[in-house]
């Protein structure tokens, strides 16, 4: 048994058993590698990635290669899960070097923390142009010990340019209503007219971009992405939920793992897309995909496990594949691998309820149980939008406690057992705090409005880059790496600078502060000449500057969500509203406002500028 045995991430938990003599990362690992004069070899992956259990099958539990890795390096395991900000630097040199990445990703390193050499999955014997892991592992630790200076070299280079990656300049360009037209137009002309999503194979469910879409009103270029997405395959049509993508371009045959992030995202888009076009069918993908998040994913704490594997018992979609022998309709079935099926089609009720409890007879994929507090502000956003639109009071309850499990001072990044481990990063504050917006908007209660501004503040103090704008990934007084990193790309999750631009415009609103929507700004000219070379990167910041851009309009309520009056304002999509829930005078946007005649009422309201009270649901299109 080597280091990893007293961990708490079930990916490194997987490790424990390995003759490969890992160690965690940290002071420890970079401290023996000083003393020993070994460069470090550090594998990177996450417990549903299918790629990582093949790699360490074929290698890290093969004692010869582990031998090899012993003698030659500091073997170090990270869960890019539990650590995004190691992921992010060696992931970032490893594009640098190759053009790609991906999971498992392995980087070699100098003692100081510097990479000098990697790839993603290399195969136990050379195959398809790449050679084999044990050669790799000769030629780096001969070109380590041999030829120093050159190794030096690569490192110094590839730390200067990680460095510059966090040194981009605000874009001194007016942002305007154009870029959005722009991105729009380029984003529709990408589109598979088809299947939906873009581009050919594997295809990546693209859910800040359909967020950014329905804004717009681009209902056909979302529903095609919509209905192939829900047809079958990366589909769950037994138990809902969605597989993280497709290896081809029809949504059809997935990698069959799980994410917490694809799900909690994805709702809302099935959400949006019902209340837009009325189509009964989207309002059940999003609500099936909720009771999936419920039934599979909740722990005992309230919060939600981060992902399901792609395997069950080392063979990939074991759980989710059929027979014409498991009483399928014949019609549905499509060809998967060893003589088993994907179901694409529609199942009436009796069917899937009788075809799921059979499958949960099966063996079960295997769960990461860590709860990530960035994916369960995800998913507590859409839990609480959820609950409301759907009239869902069980998913509303789960959402409450979520939010209780995630209003702690400070933000863990991720907890298992009962155990908090490592400090929140940007994505976790902006990601909850916009959890906590919506389960305001829900609820009613002030106290998650409250919650989503104390952690909004929070992360501009500990992230905010007071010389160029945005914010950086860690906070000021965390870990030092080799370099301190901006994030943009709002793929597969929003970048974290793009959601908390995006929850300090909406708490800018309801709070009249000018300094908080600059702050907002500030962070989205990082990204502002960058939307016209790549919009499909960035979904979520192009939302953002929709709501930075488009005319202000705030609800101030007076009185339960549960109001007739409150119903009629909150029943439509209204995407860049803002809502407060009264009375609370110390909200600026709720100052002053209080019931009518001891009844609801809603004010409409432009820069605080408002309306008389509606106190008629039927008079609310009126105000």
């Amino acid at each position: 048994m080597n280091r990893l045995a007293q961990e708490t991430s079930p990916y490194l938990l997987q490790h424990a058993e390995n003759p490969v003599d890992w160690l965690p990362w940290g002071e420890e690992a970079l401290g023996r590698a000083r003393t020993e004069g070994k460069p470090l070899l550090v594998s990177i992956g996450y417990s549903a990635c299918h790629w990582c259990h093949v790699m360490e099958r074929e290698s890290f539990e093969d004692e010869a290669t582990a031998a090899d890795m012993n003698e030659l390096f500091v073997n170090v395991k990270v869960d890019r899960e539990e650590r995004p900000d190691v992921d992010a630097v060696y992931m970032d040199a490893v594009v640098a070097l190759t053009g790609q990445g991906g999971w498992p990703l392995t980087v070699f390193v100098t003692p100081d923390g510097k990479p000098f050499f990697g790839g993603t999955y290399f195969p136990p014997e050379p195959r398809h142009g790449l050679p084999s892991f044990r050669q790799v592992l000769h030629a780096v630790a001969g070109a380590y010990r041999e030829r120093p200076e050159d190794v030096a070299a690569q490192a110094e280079a590839l730390v200067g340019a990680l460095r510059r990656s966090a040194e981009t300049e605000p874009s001194r360009e007016p942002i305007a209503d154009a870029q959005l037209a722009e991105a729009e137009r380029a984003l529709l002309a990408q589109l598979d007219p088809r299947w939906g999503g873009f581009g050919h194979a594997p295809k990546f469910p693209p859910a800040s971009v359909l967020e950014f879409l329905l804004r717009r009103g681009s209902l056909d270029a979302v529903r095609s992405t919509l209905d192939g997405m829900a047809a079958g395959g990366m589909w769950d049509v037994v138990g809902g939920g969605f597989h993280r993508y497709s290896v081809d371009a029809e949504w059809l045959v997935p990698h069959f793992e799980k994410m917490l992030y694809d799900n909690a995202l994805l709702a809302p888009a099935y959400l949006h897309a019902w209340l837009l076009t009325d189509e009964v069918r989207y309002g059940e993908v999003a609500e099936r995909t909720l009771e999936y998040m419920l039934r599979e994913l909740r722990l005992p704490s309230g919060g939600l496990a981060s992902a399901q594997d792609a395997d069950t018992d080392g063979v990939e979609g074991l759980t989710y594949t059929w027979t014409a022998e498991d009483g399928v309709p014949a019609e549905l079935l499509q060809p998967f691998e060893h003589g088993r099926s994907i179901l694409r089609g529609e199942l009436d009720e009796e069917t899937r309820t009788r075809l799921l409890e059979a499958r949960d007879r099966r063996p079960q994929p295997g769960l990461d149980d860590k709860v990530i507090a960035s994916w369960n502000g995800l998913a507590l956003a859409a839990l609480a939008e959820g609950a409301r639109r759907l009239e869902r009071p069980d998913f509303l309850a789960a959402a409450v406690e979520l939010g209780e499990l995630l209003a702690v001072d400070p933000l863990w990044r991720t907890l298992r057992d009962g155990h908090a481990k490592y400090p929140a990063f940007l994505d976790d504050y902006a990601n909850v705090a916009h959890g906590f917006y919506e389960l305001h908007v829900a609820t009613g209660d002030v106290l998650w409005l409250r919650e989503s501004r104390r952690l909004a503040l929070a992360a501009v103090e500990l992230f905010g880059d007071p010389e160029r704008g945005g914010f950086f990934l860690t906070p000021a007084d965390g870990e030092p790496l080799v370099a301190r990193q901006k994030a943009f790309d709002d793929n597969p999750t929003p970048a974290g600078s793009s959601m908390l631009a995006f929850v300090l415009l909406r708490l800018a609103r309801i709070w009249g502060d000018a300094e908080l929507e600059r702050t907002a700004v500030d962070a989205l000219r990082l990204v502002r000449d960058l939307l016209p070379r790549a919009p499909q990167a960035f979904g979520w910041a192009l939302c953002a500057l929709d709501l930075h851009l488009s005319p202000p309009r705030e609800l101030a309520i007076v009185g339960g969500p549960e109001s007739e009056v409150a119903r009629a304002a909150l029943r439509g999509f209204d995407p860049n509203a803002v809502v407060a829930f009264g009375p609370a005078d110390d909200v600026p946007l709720l100052e002053g406002k209080k019931l009518v005649d001891g009844r609801p009422a809603v004010y409409v309201c432009e820069r605080f500028a408002c309306r008389a009270p509606v106190t008629d649901a039927s008079s609310v299109g009126l105000a």
